[in-house]
């Protein structure tokens, strides 16, 4: 016995609805990032911990300074050639420690967090999401680090009006100095970016960035003169110190040499981890 099966002809046909196609662009990935970055609190807090460092520290130094003046007592040998802008950017030195340890956790904790493979599964290319990430942080430090040199430098300067020290924007070589200590600390946090990504952890990554800013200049003074003066003006610290310096001596780089040194380093940092993110899993 067979049965028939009978169709109904007039009935409609399902209808198929297609998913929309997205395509991976450089600005999609770029506007992921930046969302992504001022998604975490860690990041509000970290750049106004450097802004404050910047603005705090200049001040706090000029203040100290000039008291020293009113004091009658000798200045001390660091002290003696001290400008408004060398007072102003004594934050420097902390500030960068918050702009590159937010950049190390801005790739590093991904990983920590296992986001990362999320992030590799939207972007297969992998490298666009390296770039992305380096450029949208190096930008946004670079910015939080000028306005806080130029907050810090007028505020220097009114206290240390009437001084020896005193300088004005128009003075020659300050403006130079101010945008060069922003650049300086916007590469830095491009540095942190990449050693996150390369060492793809968050406590290893700090420990590199600390260690490569602040340790090894002090190991260097260790070495004979010779070896210090041929070996210190290439660390990238010192490298970066001379873009903004105001006043060379004959060991220390110009400004934009140092400039190109300290681009080299970045570059290097960046290699390494574009490296690692190509040839090795997440």
């Amino acid at each position: 016995m067979s049965t028939i099966t009978v169709t109904d002809s007039s009935a409609p046909a399902p209808v198929r609805t297609e998913r929309p196609q997205y395509k991976v662009t450089g600005r999609r990935v770029l506007r992921s990032e930046w969302a992504k970055l001022w998604s975490l609190r860690s990041t509000w807090i970290t750049l106004g911990l450097g802004l404050l460092f910047l603005i705090a520290f200049g001040v706090i130094a000029a203040a100290h300074y000039k008291s020293e003046l009113n004091s009658g007592r000798p200045l001390r040998p660091d002290e003696v050639g001290a400008t408004t802008l060398s007072l102003s950017l004594f934050g420097t030195n902390f500030a960068q420690l918050a702009l590159g340890v937010l950049g190390v956790l801005v790739t590093a904790g991904e990983y920590s967090t296992g986001m990362i493979r999320s992030t590799l599964a939207a972007v297969p290319r992998r490298l666009p999401v390296l770039w992305s990430k380096a450029a949208v942080f190096g930008l946004v430090a670079l910015a939080v680090a000028t306005l806080g040199v130029f907050i810090a430098f007028p505020i220097a300067g009114g206290i240390l009006s009437g001084t020896r020290a005193h300088l004005t924007l128009s003075d020659s070589g300050v403006v130079r100095g101010l945008l060069g200590a922003g650049l300086y600390l916007g590469l830095v946090g491009v540095i942190g970016t990449a050693l996150g990504a390369l060492l793809r952890s968050v406590a290893g990554g700090i420990a590199v960035l600390v260690a490569t800013l602040m340790l090894v200049p002090g190991l260097i003074s260790l070495l004979p003169t010779s070896w210090q003066d041929n070996i210190s003006p290439y660390l990238p610290s010192n490298a970066g110190e001379s873009m903004f310096a105001l006043t060379h001596d004959s060991t220390a780089l110009s400004p934009a040499a140092g400039l190109l040194v300290f681009l080299g380093w970045t570059a290097l940092a960046l290699a390494g981890a574009a490296y690692r993110l190509v040839r090795t899993d997440a």
